[in-house]
Protein backbone atom coordinates (compact mmCIF):
# COMPACT_ATOMS: atom_id res chain seq x y z
CA UNK A 1 0.00 0.00 0.00
CA UNK A 2 1.20 3.77 -0.67
CA UNK A 3 0.75 5.97 1.69
CA UNK A 4 1.65 9.79 1.14
CA UNK A 5 1.93 11.72 3.86
CA UNK A 6 3.32 15.53 3.66
CA UNK A 7 3.48 17.49 6.63
CA UNK A 8 4.60 21.06 6.50
CA UNK A 9 6.19 22.01 9.84
CA UNK A 10 8.26 25.22 10.91
CA UNK A 11 11.33 25.21 12.84
CA UNK A 12 14.28 27.25 14.07
CA UNK A 13 17.77 27.04 13.12
CA UNK A 14 20.82 28.84 13.42
CA UNK A 15 22.22 31.31 10.26
CA UNK A 16 24.32 29.74 7.80
CA UNK A 17 27.48 31.78 9.26
CA UNK A 18 27.37 29.34 11.96
CA UNK A 19 26.93 26.62 10.33
CA UNK A 20 29.77 26.59 7.95
CA UNK A 21 31.71 27.30 10.76
CA UNK A 22 30.19 24.45 13.14
CA UNK A 23 32.79 21.87 11.74
CA UNK A 24 33.44 20.47 15.54
CA UNK A 25 31.74 17.57 17.94
CA UNK A 26 28.31 19.43 18.42
CA UNK A 27 27.17 19.81 21.86
CA UNK A 28 23.82 20.21 22.32
CA UNK A 29 22.05 23.23 25.13
CA UNK A 30 22.28 21.96 28.51
CA UNK A 31 18.46 22.37 28.83
CA UNK A 32 15.15 23.65 26.99
CA UNK A 33 12.56 25.75 28.67
CA UNK A 34 9.41 26.21 26.70
CA UNK A 35 7.01 29.07 27.37
CA UNK A 36 3.80 29.57 25.32
CA UNK A 37 0.14 28.27 24.25
CA UNK A 38 -1.32 25.37 22.74
CA UNK A 39 0.85 25.01 19.95
CA UNK A 40 3.93 24.11 22.71
CA UNK A 41 1.65 22.82 25.54
CA UNK A 42 2.56 19.37 26.36
CA UNK A 43 0.28 18.40 29.34
CA UNK A 44 0.29 21.54 32.05
CA UNK A 45 -3.28 22.04 31.35
CA UNK A 46 -4.04 18.84 32.12
CA UNK A 47 -3.30 19.44 35.75
CA UNK A 48 -5.83 22.95 35.79
CA UNK A 49 -8.48 22.87 38.08
CA UNK A 50 -11.86 24.14 36.44
CA UNK A 51 -14.62 22.92 33.67
CA UNK A 52 -13.39 26.31 30.79
CA UNK A 53 -9.67 24.71 30.94
CA UNK A 54 -8.96 23.75 27.19
CA UNK A 55 -7.33 20.08 27.43
CA UNK A 56 -6.15 17.66 25.29
CA UNK A 57 -6.28 14.62 27.21
CA UNK A 58 -9.06 12.76 25.43
CA UNK A 59 -9.70 11.27 22.03
CA UNK A 60 -8.52 11.72 19.09
CA UNK A 61 -5.40 13.72 20.05
CA UNK A 62 -2.67 11.65 20.66
CA UNK A 63 -4.25 8.87 18.35
CA UNK A 64 -0.77 8.96 16.70
CA UNK A 65 1.30 9.55 19.25
CA UNK A 66 3.11 6.54 20.93
CA UNK A 67 0.81 4.22 22.18
CA UNK A 68 -2.04 6.01 21.02
CA UNK A 69 -2.48 7.77 24.08
CA UNK A 70 -3.88 11.33 24.67
CA UNK A 71 -0.84 13.17 26.21
CA UNK A 72 -2.27 16.82 27.02
CA UNK A 73 -0.83 18.00 23.70
CA UNK A 74 -3.25 19.65 20.81
CA UNK A 75 -1.76 17.25 18.31
CA UNK A 76 -2.45 13.93 16.86
CA UNK A 77 0.81 12.97 18.15
CA UNK A 78 4.12 15.59 18.64
CA UNK A 79 4.47 19.08 18.43
CA UNK A 80 6.15 21.84 17.26
CA UNK A 81 7.72 22.09 20.54
CA UNK A 82 8.67 18.23 20.76
CA UNK A 83 10.44 18.62 16.56
CA UNK A 84 12.93 21.08 18.28
CA UNK A 85 13.75 19.08 20.68
CA UNK A 86 14.20 16.44 18.80
CA UNK A 87 16.22 18.91 16.24
CA UNK A 88 18.38 19.71 19.12
CA UNK A 89 19.48 16.39 20.61
CA UNK A 90 16.41 15.75 23.23
CA UNK A 91 14.13 12.88 22.81
CA UNK A 92 11.28 15.18 22.96
CA UNK A 93 9.80 18.43 24.69
CA UNK A 94 10.78 18.80 28.43
CA UNK A 95 8.13 17.66 30.46
CA UNK A 96 5.41 20.28 31.62
CA UNK A 97 6.10 22.16 34.95
CA UNK A 98 2.54 21.19 36.71
CA UNK A 99 3.23 16.96 36.31
CA UNK A 100 7.07 17.92 37.92
CA UNK A 101 4.88 19.85 41.01
CA UNK A 102 2.41 17.54 41.07
CA UNK A 103 1.20 15.97 44.55
CA UNK A 104 1.88 12.67 42.74
CA UNK A 105 5.83 13.54 42.88
CA UNK A 106 5.89 15.28 45.34
CA UNK A 107 7.62 17.90 43.87
CA UNK A 108 11.12 15.99 43.78
CA UNK A 109 11.15 15.75 40.40
CA UNK A 110 11.38 19.45 39.43
CA UNK A 111 15.37 20.10 40.52
CA UNK A 112 16.36 17.26 38.35
CA UNK A 113 14.64 17.61 35.68
CA UNK A 114 14.88 21.70 35.35
CA UNK A 115 19.11 20.54 35.49
CA UNK A 116 19.52 18.20 33.00
CA UNK A 117 16.20 18.29 30.60
CA UNK A 118 14.32 21.48 30.71
CA UNK A 119 10.91 22.13 31.83
CA UNK A 120 7.59 23.44 29.71
CA UNK A 121 5.26 26.00 31.14
CA UNK A 122 3.72 26.32 28.50
CA UNK A 123 -0.19 26.04 28.72
CA UNK A 124 -3.23 25.79 26.18
CA UNK A 125 -5.33 29.11 25.66
CA UNK A 126 -2.40 31.44 27.44
CA UNK A 127 -1.37 34.73 25.51
CA UNK A 128 0.68 37.71 25.98
CA UNK A 129 -2.14 39.31 28.42
CA UNK A 130 -2.92 38.04 31.50
CA UNK A 131 -6.65 38.84 30.39
CA UNK A 132 -6.54 36.27 27.41
CA UNK A 133 -9.09 33.47 28.76
CA UNK A 134 -8.69 34.47 31.85
CA UNK A 135 -9.04 31.46 34.62
CA UNK A 136 -8.40 28.43 32.28
CA UNK A 137 -4.90 29.05 31.08
CA UNK A 138 -0.97 30.06 32.56
CA UNK A 139 -0.60 33.25 30.90
CA UNK A 140 2.61 34.08 29.71
CA UNK A 141 3.19 36.77 32.74
CA UNK A 142 3.12 33.27 34.91
CA UNK A 143 4.98 31.41 33.02
CA UNK A 144 7.78 33.41 33.71
CA UNK A 145 7.04 33.88 37.44
CA UNK A 146 7.37 29.87 37.36
CA UNK A 147 10.27 30.11 35.62
CA UNK A 148 11.97 32.15 38.36
CA UNK A 149 10.80 29.72 41.10
CA UNK A 150 12.29 26.94 38.87
CA UNK A 151 15.91 28.71 39.12
CA UNK A 152 15.66 29.68 42.85
CA UNK A 153 14.70 25.82 43.40
CA UNK A 154 17.89 24.64 40.98
CA UNK A 155 20.20 27.27 43.07
CA UNK A 156 19.28 26.01 46.13
CA UNK A 157 20.56 22.75 45.24
CA UNK A 158 23.58 23.38 43.13
CA UNK A 159 24.33 26.66 44.00
CA UNK A 160 23.93 30.56 41.44
CA UNK A 161 26.87 30.29 40.01
CA UNK A 162 25.90 26.88 38.19
CA UNK A 163 22.50 27.68 37.29
CA UNK A 164 23.96 30.87 35.70
CA UNK A 165 25.93 29.01 33.74
CA UNK A 166 23.73 26.41 32.51
CA UNK A 167 21.33 29.32 31.87
CA UNK A 168 23.36 30.86 29.64
CA UNK A 169 23.66 27.82 27.17
CA UNK A 170 20.21 26.68 27.38
CA UNK A 171 17.43 27.18 25.00
CA UNK A 172 14.29 29.28 25.25
CA UNK A 173 11.62 28.64 23.29
CA UNK A 174 8.48 30.96 23.04
CA UNK A 175 5.57 30.82 20.98
CA UNK A 176 2.20 32.73 22.03
CA UNK A 177 0.14 35.01 20.53
CA UNK A 178 -2.44 33.86 18.77
CA UNK A 179 -5.19 33.29 21.72
CA UNK A 180 -4.74 37.35 21.95
CA UNK A 181 -5.57 38.12 18.48
CA UNK A 182 -9.07 35.45 18.78
CA UNK A 183 -9.67 36.80 22.39
CA UNK A 184 -9.56 40.98 20.87
CA UNK A 185 -11.68 40.10 17.90
CA UNK A 186 -14.11 38.33 19.79
CA UNK A 187 -14.06 41.64 21.85
CA UNK A 188 -15.06 43.94 18.54
CA UNK A 189 -17.83 41.32 17.86
CA UNK A 190 -19.16 41.50 20.89
CA UNK A 191 -19.57 45.40 20.42
CA UNK A 192 -20.95 44.95 17.08
CA UNK A 193 -17.63 46.86 15.83
CA UNK A 194 -17.11 45.64 12.12
CA UNK A 195 -13.35 46.72 12.65
CA UNK A 196 -11.12 47.94 15.14
CA UNK A 197 -10.43 51.55 15.21
CA UNK A 198 -6.84 53.75 15.67
CA UNK A 199 -7.57 53.85 18.98
CA UNK A 200 -8.32 49.89 19.80
CA UNK A 201 -5.39 48.83 17.90
CA UNK A 202 -2.79 51.27 19.54
CA UNK A 203 -3.99 49.99 22.79
CA UNK A 204 -4.04 46.67 21.82
CA UNK A 205 -0.22 46.36 20.08
CA UNK A 206 0.98 48.51 22.96
CA UNK A 207 0.01 46.36 25.88
CA UNK A 208 0.91 43.05 23.60
CA UNK A 209 4.74 44.72 23.03
CA UNK A 210 4.77 45.89 26.26
CA UNK A 211 4.22 42.86 28.19
CA UNK A 212 6.39 40.62 25.69
CA UNK A 213 9.00 43.00 26.06
CA UNK A 214 8.55 42.30 29.73
CA UNK A 215 8.58 38.65 29.74
CA UNK A 216 12.38 38.93 27.40
CA UNK A 217 13.80 41.40 29.78
CA UNK A 218 12.69 39.19 33.07
CA UNK A 219 14.07 35.91 31.77
CA UNK A 220 17.05 37.76 30.53
CA UNK A 221 17.50 39.15 33.75
CA UNK A 222 16.71 35.37 35.19
CA UNK A 223 19.83 34.28 33.41
CA UNK A 224 18.31 33.43 29.46
CA UNK A 225 20.38 34.59 26.92
CA UNK A 226 19.60 32.12 23.54
CA UNK A 227 15.72 32.59 22.47
CA UNK A 228 14.09 30.54 19.77
CA UNK A 229 10.57 33.27 18.93
CA UNK A 230 7.77 31.62 16.97
CA UNK A 231 5.78 34.72 15.74
CA UNK A 232 2.03 34.85 15.13
CA UNK A 233 0.79 32.81 12.12
CA UNK A 234 -2.20 33.49 9.83
CA UNK A 235 -4.79 33.28 12.60
CA UNK A 236 -7.57 34.59 10.26
CA UNK A 237 -7.33 31.05 8.06
CA UNK A 238 -7.72 28.44 10.70
CA UNK A 239 -10.94 27.07 10.63
CA UNK A 240 -12.80 28.08 13.54
CA UNK A 241 -12.35 31.52 11.79
CA UNK A 242 -13.35 30.52 8.47
CA UNK A 243 -15.98 29.04 9.48
CA UNK A 244 -17.96 32.04 10.46
CA UNK A 245 -17.52 33.32 6.60
CA UNK A 246 -20.36 32.14 4.45
CA UNK A 247 -17.35 31.48 1.66
CA UNK A 248 -14.73 29.69 3.84
CA UNK A 249 -12.23 32.15 3.01
CA UNK A 250 -9.93 33.74 5.68
CA UNK A 251 -10.14 36.23 7.59
CA UNK A 252 -8.04 39.09 5.78
CA UNK A 253 -8.51 41.71 8.87
CA UNK A 254 -7.49 39.68 11.66
CA UNK A 255 -4.35 38.24 9.13
CA UNK A 256 -3.38 41.89 8.87
CA UNK A 257 -3.85 42.34 12.66
CA UNK A 258 -1.05 39.49 13.17
CA UNK A 259 0.68 40.67 10.53
CA UNK A 260 1.23 44.44 12.30
CA UNK A 261 1.76 42.62 15.28
CA UNK A 262 4.84 40.29 13.75
CA UNK A 263 6.06 43.86 12.77
CA UNK A 264 6.49 45.20 15.93
CA UNK A 265 7.85 41.99 17.74
CA UNK A 266 10.60 42.34 15.20
CA UNK A 267 11.28 45.87 16.24
CA UNK A 268 10.73 45.13 19.48
CA UNK A 269 13.68 42.28 19.69
CA UNK A 270 15.97 44.08 17.64
CA UNK A 271 15.94 46.95 19.84
CA UNK A 272 16.28 44.85 22.73
CA UNK A 273 19.61 43.11 21.47
CA UNK A 274 21.73 46.16 22.09
CA UNK A 275 20.68 47.08 25.45
CA UNK A 276 20.68 43.20 26.64
CA UNK A 277 24.57 42.37 25.95
CA UNK A 278 24.40 38.15 25.27
CA UNK A 279 20.91 38.24 23.73
CA UNK A 280 20.58 36.13 20.96
CA UNK A 281 17.02 35.52 19.03
CA UNK A 282 16.26 33.71 16.30
CA UNK A 283 12.47 34.43 15.06
CA UNK A 284 10.23 31.73 13.27
CA UNK A 285 8.42 33.24 10.15
CA UNK A 286 5.11 31.39 11.03
CA UNK A 287 3.45 34.00 9.35
CA UNK A 288 5.45 34.28 6.01
CA UNK A 289 5.62 30.84 5.90
CA UNK A 290 1.66 30.34 5.82
CA UNK A 291 1.47 33.58 3.61
CA UNK A 292 3.82 32.69 0.69
CA UNK A 293 2.91 28.52 0.67
CA UNK A 294 -0.05 26.85 -1.16
CA UNK A 295 -0.54 23.99 0.56
CA UNK A 296 -2.47 22.12 -2.15
CA UNK A 297 0.52 22.31 -3.93
CA UNK A 298 2.57 20.20 -1.22
CA UNK A 299 0.16 17.11 -1.51
CA UNK A 300 -2.40 18.39 1.09
CA UNK A 301 -6.20 17.45 0.36
CA UNK A 302 -7.54 20.15 2.93
CA UNK A 303 -6.12 23.49 3.69
CA UNK A 304 -9.40 24.97 5.34
CA UNK A 305 -11.17 21.99 7.48
CA UNK A 306 -10.76 20.57 10.64
CA UNK A 307 -9.36 16.46 10.85
CA UNK A 308 -11.00 16.43 13.22
CA UNK A 309 -14.22 17.73 14.13
CA UNK A 310 -17.81 18.66 13.19
CA UNK A 311 -20.20 20.32 11.08
CA UNK A 312 -18.50 22.69 7.96
CA UNK A 313 -15.32 22.57 7.87
CA UNK A 314 -15.18 20.23 10.39
CA UNK A 315 -15.03 23.11 12.29
CA UNK A 316 -18.52 23.60 14.54
CA UNK A 317 -17.62 21.26 16.90
CA UNK A 318 -14.39 20.08 19.28
CA UNK A 319 -12.27 17.06 18.42
CA UNK A 320 -14.33 15.00 20.95
CA UNK A 321 -14.59 11.41 21.09
CA UNK A 322 -17.78 11.20 19.12
CA UNK A 323 -16.16 13.79 16.52
CA UNK A 324 -15.17 12.93 12.78
CA UNK A 325 -12.01 11.42 12.29
CA UNK A 326 -10.46 11.68 9.12
CA UNK A 327 -8.15 8.83 7.54
CA UNK A 328 -5.43 10.69 5.60
CA UNK A 329 -5.01 13.45 8.75
CA UNK A 330 -1.77 14.01 7.74
CA UNK A 331 -3.17 15.50 4.28
CA UNK A 332 -5.13 18.00 6.39
CA UNK A 333 -3.48 21.56 6.99
CA UNK A 334 -5.14 21.34 10.24
CA UNK A 335 -6.00 18.77 12.88
CA UNK A 336 -9.02 20.38 14.61
CA UNK A 337 -10.47 23.90 14.55
CA UNK A 338 -7.32 25.45 15.14
CA UNK A 339 -4.28 23.10 15.40
CA UNK A 340 -1.72 21.48 12.57
CA UNK A 341 -1.54 17.55 12.82
CA UNK A 342 1.78 16.11 14.54
CA UNK A 343 5.50 17.10 13.41
CA UNK A 344 8.26 15.46 11.61
CA UNK A 345 10.80 13.54 13.63
CA UNK A 346 14.29 15.25 13.17
CA UNK A 347 16.00 12.04 12.50
CA UNK A 348 14.50 10.70 9.31
CA UNK A 349 14.68 12.82 6.30
CA UNK A 350 17.84 13.38 3.66
CA UNK A 351 16.91 16.77 2.32
CA UNK A 352 17.85 18.83 -0.61
CA UNK A 353 18.70 22.22 0.30
CA UNK A 354 17.98 25.79 -2.06
CA UNK A 355 20.07 28.82 0.39
CA UNK A 356 20.49 31.82 -1.00
CA UNK A 357 24.45 31.45 -0.41
CA UNK A 358 26.55 28.44 -0.72
CA UNK A 359 27.71 26.76 2.37
CA UNK A 360 28.66 23.21 3.16
CA UNK A 361 26.00 21.03 4.10
CA UNK A 362 26.04 17.94 5.54
CA UNK A 363 23.42 15.54 4.11
CA UNK A 364 20.83 14.99 6.81
CA UNK A 365 18.30 17.33 8.31
CA UNK A 366 19.49 16.04 11.37
CA UNK A 367 23.10 16.61 10.80
CA UNK A 368 22.61 20.26 9.69
CA UNK A 369 20.64 21.08 12.58
CA UNK A 370 23.25 19.71 15.09
CA UNK A 371 26.17 21.14 12.96
CA UNK A 372 24.82 24.99 14.63
CA UNK A 373 26.11 25.32 17.95
CA UNK A 374 23.27 26.50 19.76
CA UNK A 375 25.40 28.44 22.38
CA UNK A 376 27.59 30.19 19.33
CA UNK A 377 25.35 32.67 17.76
CA UNK A 378 28.17 33.96 15.98
CA UNK A 379 27.25 36.56 12.81
CA UNK A 380 23.69 38.27 11.99
CA UNK A 381 21.97 36.61 9.22
CA UNK A 382 18.73 36.51 7.57
CA UNK A 383 17.87 33.30 5.69
CA UNK A 384 14.91 31.75 3.49
CA UNK A 385 15.51 27.88 3.08
CA UNK A 386 13.51 25.78 1.40
CA UNK A 387 13.81 22.36 2.44
CA UNK A 388 12.03 19.34 0.48
CA UNK A 389 12.83 15.82 0.97
CA UNK A 390 11.68 12.56 -0.19
CA UNK A 391 13.22 9.90 1.18
CA UNK A 392 12.12 6.10 0.06
CA UNK A 393 11.09 3.49 2.90
CA UNK A 394 9.53 0.84 1.16
CA UNK A 395 6.68 3.65 0.48
CA UNK A 396 6.81 7.22 -0.23
CA UNK A 397 6.82 9.53 2.20
CA UNK A 398 6.87 13.12 1.04
CA UNK A 399 8.04 15.82 3.80
CA UNK A 400 7.73 19.33 3.16
CA UNK A 401 9.31 22.14 5.11
CA UNK A 402 9.41 25.92 4.50
CA UNK A 403 11.85 27.52 7.12
CA UNK A 404 12.08 30.70 7.90
CA UNK A 405 15.64 32.01 9.82
CA UNK A 406 16.07 35.43 11.44
CA UNK A 407 19.10 35.82 13.70
CA UNK A 408 19.97 38.64 15.62
CA UNK A 409 22.92 39.38 17.80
Amino acid sequence: MVEVRPVVCLVMVLSMDVLGAAAGVFKPPPAMYVLGDSTLDVGNNNYLPGANVPRANRRYYGVDFPGGVPTGRFSNGYNTADFIAKCIGFVSSPPPYLSLVAPASSGGLLVPTALTIGVSYASGGAGILDSTNAGGNIPLSQQVRLFESTKAAMESKVGPRAVSQLLSKSFFLIGVGSNDFFAFATALAKQNKTAATQSDLAAFYGSLISNYSSAITELYKLGARKFGIINVGTVGCVPIVRVLNATGGCADGLNQLAAGFDGFLNSLLAGLAPKLPGLAYSIADSFGFAARTDPLSLGFVSQDSACCGGGRLGAEADCLPGAKLCADRDRFLFWDRVHLPSALPCSAPRPTMMARRSSPLPSTLSSWLTRAKLADFSKPATLSILLTVISNYGYMLRWFFFVVFVSHI
